[in-house]
């Protein structure tokens, strides 16, 4: 049989106490030793080990100890032996403790007798507790209160007993009349739960009659009154609205984890709006009162919660919620804006915008250590608020463009993406944030930004003004030319450092790059650094340009970004400027740039010489200024921003056919039950009581009282574990719950003979842990029982049970084993699709060092439909949007991403190519930071790849 333990303490196996040395111990007079003794005694037992010989001893030298801790040590040995034999009766030896307990809880001193009757809340024994009745009800009148709290809770763990009703027939009435007059707090709350555990109705009735000073109890017999309420509840629906009220009353508690527990219970009992609202005012209000990190971001998964049920009521507290971004702590910031960003509304945008716009300012001033990344968050939220409501993009986009010079790249490139954004769906906005543009253009100090900004320029300068301003920002930024200069030694200098020193950081690399389908492509760049500001004000025109700096690194992606923009800009003054002279003018500068950076590619001043993509760039950008034609011009001047344009409309598309997936899924079944609202009756019910019983109509028309599991999806998940023709018959259904798995296995005795000691052994392969040891059953013929087994998981991979069942019978001696089928734990249980940005899917693909390469091998002959196989097969999300993926030209290459529920990453990318004969080849490429999810993604890929079936 399954043992209780009552008793956990850590044991360091490495020297073991030998039983004699303890032995001598306990005989000798050192109460010292005696204690240290006991301890290892303990330990020993805890481990396993029977020591039979020390019972003895320790009557004879222990129990006699007038020491406290010998005691108290004595009480946690008894606790943990045996008391009983194999057949389950009390061993004759325990008749002497018997005495030494009674002798305890009758001691002159307070803390004997409460020590031991804390004891005997542990003890199962019938025989053993029954002589001690007399002695623990007598301690129910003691004027110590730590004796009543314990004899309350010794009365309580004696009712709960088997035969404890008999033994303690008026117990619940002993303890109510108690309960009215004891003072002590935890012996008045020691009370209330023993009839709450043991006689409800007198616990129910108790606090019905003194409902009004509920308030003033202490805070552990409120929380105690919160677990009756829950319990009556749920039992009792109909009384719902009473208890509502004791809890709305309660949330004016001193004290923080009654309201906590107060604001909890609100939402699981019910779905009035006002409870709601009490609910979500008093998360607030712990929110902004409490200083513990871990606190707030309970609270916020509480409100987060309450987000996704009710929308509606979540909408008003919004700021209170964004008061939490006081907090310095990263998660609690970014928890608080996402759940922020999804209760905007028309009627509070403007507030909430605001607020970010003031952390946004905050971020300039304070040095904290992590501002960059707070408020690259804040330029992200910022921008979802303006995509969803365009009107309030004017005021914050000019703020935001102050830090397009940001050391914090990543944040100074959210703001660019945004710019660019907001500068197509915004037209009005077009002029102002061109010249805002143009004016803070020498500031920014990363090649990536820099890009993005010189395509907006090149893009969006229209007006005669500003093609001319928008080329001599450029020019300006580039410094004068040639790049380099060869002196008469023959030495290679720039010519920037005649008056000052470049302060780049020069280290450039060749390396491949992924592209937004993840296939590869060779670049040389110059890695992704901030080049420190030079000495001199970066505006002047003594100091080197942003760009020279960044050319001059190596940068050639840059040049030709820089070319393509100059040409853009060219073109457009040949349709705005009369003058053709001014027109040429311009034209021959820009030629002038463009060879100058082809002649420092590939000079050697530089350690790596240009590569082939920006020559090439940069040389057509060179032909088309000599000589333009109507069909390549179109090219340039229309079809970038129009590509441009269709993307935002795709991903606009993506978001709106996402929600409206989400709003067609629908929980209520045609043949539910309603009640009426208006034929209810009324009589006697508040208001808040009304409300109650309406939403729960609505929410039973709408179909949120969903039942957990489908039953046609639960007979899938059952597992056959043995054969029809074994003796025993057994099936697993198989539940996985984030980091537990649970097995009901039912196990059918299929023979006319009783099966004794049948117990079911499991064992796992993988990172699956057994929680419990099996216990031994008996089993009537043709009888079943259901065992349950509880499997911890700790990380994402394929795992294996396996085991047999054993059994004995009354005429075979040895036992009898049945090997059961393997369970194979399934990957696609843990892993659920997700989404990411573009940006970060590259950057894990560049950090993830597991990859496993999969090659093509399925019958399927149609790319798309080999894709939408592979993506329903592993449960993953598709990042390549569909528009990417149209017509036919016999290759696909696609990005899949998923999470796990241990927060790991799967990224996926599909290459596959149509061959000649009409068969797919390719590979799957799998990357993870752990080599589980890499392994157990492509495990379960080749099996299910080859399709057709």
């Amino acid at each position: 049989m399954e043992k209780s333990c009552t008793l956990l303490v850590h044991f360091d196996k490495g020297t073991p106490a030998l039983a004699n040395e303890i032995k001598e111990a306990l005989e000798g007079n050192d109460v010292d030793a005696k204690i240290d003794a006991m301890k290892k005694a303990i330990m020993l037992l805890l481990n396993g080990e029977t020591l039979p010989q020390l019972f003895i001893t320790i009557v004879r030298y222990v129990l006699p100890s007038e020491d406290h801790t010998v005691q108290k040590l004595l009480l946690l040995y008894l606790e943990i032996i045996d008391k009983t034999d194999a057949k389950g009766r009390v061993l004759p030896e325990m008749i002497l403790i018997c005495q030494n307990l009674r002798n305890n809880l009758q001691h002159p001193n307070e803390y004997i007798r409460g020590v031991t009757l804390r004891f005997l809340c542990r003890l199962n024994e019938t025989e053993i507790v029954e002589p001690l009745i007399p002695s623990v009800l007598s301690n129910l009148e003691h004027r110590h209160p730590f004796i009543r709290r314990n004899a309350i809770l010794a009365v309580m763990s004696i009712y709960k007993l088997p035969q404890g009703e008999q033994l303690l027939i008026d117990a619940p009435e002993t303890i109510e009349r108690m309960l009215t007059s004891e003072q002590d707090p935890s012996a008045k709350r020691n009370a209330f739960l023993m009839l709450f555990q043991c006689a409800q109705d007198r616990a129910v009735n108790y606090l019905l009659t003194h409902v009004e000073s509920v308030l003033e109890w202490n805070e552990l017999l409120q929380m105690v009154v919160l677990e009756l309420i829950r319990k009556v509840c749920r039992t009792n629906k109909g009384e719902k609205g009473k208890y509502i009220k004791i809890i709305i009353s309660l949330l004016n508690a001193p004290s923080t984890a009654v309201i906590y527990e107060c604001a909890g219970t609100l939402v699981s009992l019910s779905s009035a709006p006002t409870a709601i609202r009490a609910a979500a005012n008093t998360y607030c209000q712990l929110l902004l009162s409490q200083s513990d990190n871990n606190v707030k971001l309970i609270v916020l998964d509480q409100l987060n919660e309450l987000k996704a049920s009710h929308r509606d009521i979540m909408v008003d507290v919004i700021m209170d919620v964004l008061r939490a971004l006081s907090s310095p702590n990263l998660d609690i910031r970014r928890k608080t804006i996402d759940i922020a960003l999804e209760l905007i509304t028309p009627r509070n945008i403007d507030e909430v915008v605001l607020t970010l716009k003031k952390e946004v300012v905050k971020t300039q001033n304070a040095e904290q250590e992590k501002n960059g990344e707070y408020r690259q968050m804040l330029v992200q939220a910022i921008h979802s608020c303006a995509i969803k409501f365009p009107e309030v993009a004017s005021t914050v986009v000019h703020l935001l463009m102050d830090f397009l010079g940001d050391s914090n790249v990543a944040s100074a490139l959210d703001v660019v993406v945004f710019v660019r954004e907001i500068i197509e769906t915004n037209p009005k906005l077009r002029v102002s944030i061109i010249t805002r543009l143009l004016d803070t253009f020498y500031q920014i100090r990363s090649s990536r930004v820099c890009s993005c900004a010189l395509w907006i320029i090149g893009e969006y300068c229209l007006s005669l003004s500003e093609v001319e301003s928008g080329i001599s920002t450029i020019k300006q930024c580039l410094g004068d030319l040639p790049f380099y200069m060869v002196s008469e030694e023959g030495e290679v200098t720039d010519t920037s450092k005649q008056s000052q020193q470049v302060n780049a950081i020069t280290v450039s690399s060749r390396r491949p790059a992924i592209l937004a389908d993840g296939t590869y492509a060779t670049q040389s760049a110059a890695s992704e650094t901030a080049i420190s500001a030079p000495t001199i004000v970066q505006g002047s025109l003594a100091s080197p340009g942003n760009l020279r700096s960044l050319i001059l690194t190596g940068d050639f992606f840059l040049g030709s970004v820089v070319a393509c923009t100059l040409t853009k800009l060219i073109l457009r003054l040949e349709e705005v400027q009369p003058s053709k002279i001014e027109v040429n003018k311009a034209s021959t500068g820009a030629l002038l740039i463009m060879v100058s950076m082809l002649q420092l590619g590939q000079s050697s001043f530089l350690p790596h010489p240009i590569d082939n993509d920006s020559y090439d760039r940069i040389v057509l950008c060179i032909r088309l200024l000599c000589n333009t034609g109507d069909e390549v011009r179109k090219i340039w001047m229309q079809s970038c921003r129009q590509s441009f344009v269709k993307m935002l409309a795709d991903k606009q598309f993506r978001e709106t056919e996402e929600i409206k997936a989400k709003a067609q899924i629908s929980h209520a079944q045609p043949d539910d039950l309603i009640d009426f609202y208006h034929l209810k009756s009324r009589k006697g019910m508040s208001q808040l009581e009304l409300e109650d019983e309406v939403q729960d109509d609505l929410k039973r028309a709408t179909g949120e009282f969903t039942k957990d599991g489908d039953d046609a999806n639960k007979l899938n998940r059952i597992l056959q574990l043995t054969g029809f023709s074994d003796p025993v018959y057994a099936e697993a259904y198989v539940t996985v719950h984030h980091y537990d798995i649970v097995l009901d296995v039912t196990v059918i005795n299929r023979t006319k003979e009783t099966l004794q000691n049948l117990c079911l052994e499991l064992a796992t392969m993988g990172d699956l842990k057994l929680v419990e040891r099996p216990q031994n059953y008996t089993l009537a013929p043709e009888s079943s029982k259901q065992i349950r087994a509880n499997i911890k998981v700790s990380s994402t991979e394929t795992g294996v049970i396996f085991g047999n069942i054993v059994y004995e019978t009354s005429n075979v001696l040895e036992r009898m084993v049945v090997v059961l089928n393997d369970i194979h734990i399934d990957i696609m249980d843990y892993i659920s699709p997700a989404t990411c940005a573009d940006g970060a899917f590259r950057t894990m693909w560049a950090e993830f060092e597991w990859e496993n390469k999969v090659a093509v091998n399925t019958v399927i002959q149609h790319e798309k439909e080999f894709l939408n196989h592979i993506i329903k097969s592993t449960n993953m999300k598709c990042l390549t949007p569909l528009s990417a993926l149209d017509g036919e030209c016999g290759f696909l290459a696609a990005n899949l991403y998923a999470k796990s529920v241990f927060g790991e990453d799967a990224l996926v990318n599909v290459s596959i190519e149509k061959q000649a004969d009409g068969k797919l080849s390719g590979y799957i490429r799998i990357r993870s930071k752990t080599q589980g999810i890499a392994l157990s993604l492509g495990d379960k890929i080749t099996l299910k790849q080859k399709g057709g079936s």
